[in-house]
């Protein structure tokens, strides 16, 4: 693609898409109370073709946000409930044994499993075994599934959302940070203020049902998927964008010490892509085709945190993922001109 098609996004698309975000949000929020920012990076990995991780403990209405987006963005919807027994067939599907009716022969045909919907829900990911875990985390990266020797396509847009609970433990399979990579968005859902857990109270115990009404169809996520990917990044958000990325990375030239201190290792280049496409979409909901080092910091937490591990001495301290992203944010300099005359950040430019 040229430089003159990447840049070739009309004032008139943003505004229709910062038209639909504000629609988008108000028909979701006929159901959901309050987790606007929960809402809104779903919607930035939904538009940026990524996948999002969602941590919260039960009772936070996670698969209703779900399948409120989902009947919002007028797609169908799957939900899988992983468990212990759950087998890798269970969710892509399987070739049958049927007999032909015209030709009287037996031959295989293949039933689509809950993989083969546009939103997929995946439900406490980590109580399955990692066999099933690889399946469901092939289909992401490839968007595809292998039954046999055939490959089956999977629908577009293709979009999963998984949950994990971060209680019992017991009888859980954790995700290997190198699975949760593959997720565009760790992001965590926190319990509501008192003001939305009392408006959450007065709505559930009703007989009020509210309607939710699609704003965009599967053909319209495609377009401004594309979209997203023709709005031009500037060199000095690029470069802040490796800056944050690769301050993290453990015994590597300009590392600050208190991050070799901190973390077993950090983010690879999975972190930088992700960061930079979210901000493009972030930038277009806000009806923007600029993309600023504000939009990469609002952003830095979901994409990094389940991508740097705290070492055993951060943890004994309390370090968490969340305060190592935010100690960086304030300690690498978003000015451009602060940026390029770091000696420190020069060594990782160099490198």
């Amino acid at each position: 693609m040229s430089e003159e098609q990447q840049n070739d996004v009309s004032a008139e698309a943003v505004d229709q898409l910062h038209q639909a975000f504000g629609r988008l949000k108000e028909q979701i929020r006929k159901v959901i109370v309050g987790q606007d920012e929960v809402i809104e990076q779903l919607l930035i990995a939904l538009f940026s073709q990524g996948h999002v991780l969602l941590e919260g403990v039960p009772g936070l209405a996670k698969t209703l946000m779900v399948s409120t987006v989902a009947q919002s963005l007028s797609m169908n919807f799957s939900r899988i409930q992983f468990t212990p027994d759950l087998m890798p067939a269970d969710i892509t599907g399987t070739d049958i044994l049927q007999e032909n009716r015209t030709t009287g022969q037996r031959e295989f045909r293949f039933i689509q499993g809950p993989l083969f919907h546009n939103v997929v829900l995946a439900d406490e990911i980590n109580r399955t075994p990692p066999k099933t875990q690889a399946a469901l985390l092939e289909a992401m990266q490839e968007r595809q599934v292998t039954v046999g020797q055939t490959i089956h396509k999977l629908s577009s847009p293709f979009f999963v959302l998984a949950t994990q609970n971060p209680i019992e433990q017991e009888g859980t399979y954790s995700l290997p940070e190198a699975q949760q990579d593959r997720f565009m968005f760790k992001v965590f859902v926190k319990y509501p203020s008192f003001e939305e857990e009392r408006q959450i109270a007065r709505q559930t115990t009703s007989n009020i049902r509210a309607e939710v009404e699609p704003v965009l169809t599967g053909e319209q996520v495609l377009e401004i998927q594309n979209t997203v990917r023709q709005v031009p990044v500037s060199d000095h958000v690029i470069n802040y964008t490796l800056a944050l990325v690769r301050q993290t990375r453990v015994g590597e030239p300009g590392t600050p010490q208190w991050i070799n201190d901190w973390l077993g290792w950090g983010a690879g280049p999975r972190a930088v892509q992700n960061l930079l496409l979210g901000a493009k979409t972030r930038a277009l909901l806000n009806g923007r085709t600029i993309v600023s080092t504000d939009d990469i910091q609002k952003l830095a937490a979901p994409v990094l945190r389940h991508r740097i591990v705290p070492n055993f001495t951060a943890e004994s301290e309390g370090i968490t993922s969340d305060k190592v992203i935010e100690r960086l944010i304030q300690e690498t300099p978003a000015r451009e001109s602060e940026l390029t005359s770091d000696p420190a950040l020069g060594k990782i430019f160099a490198a």
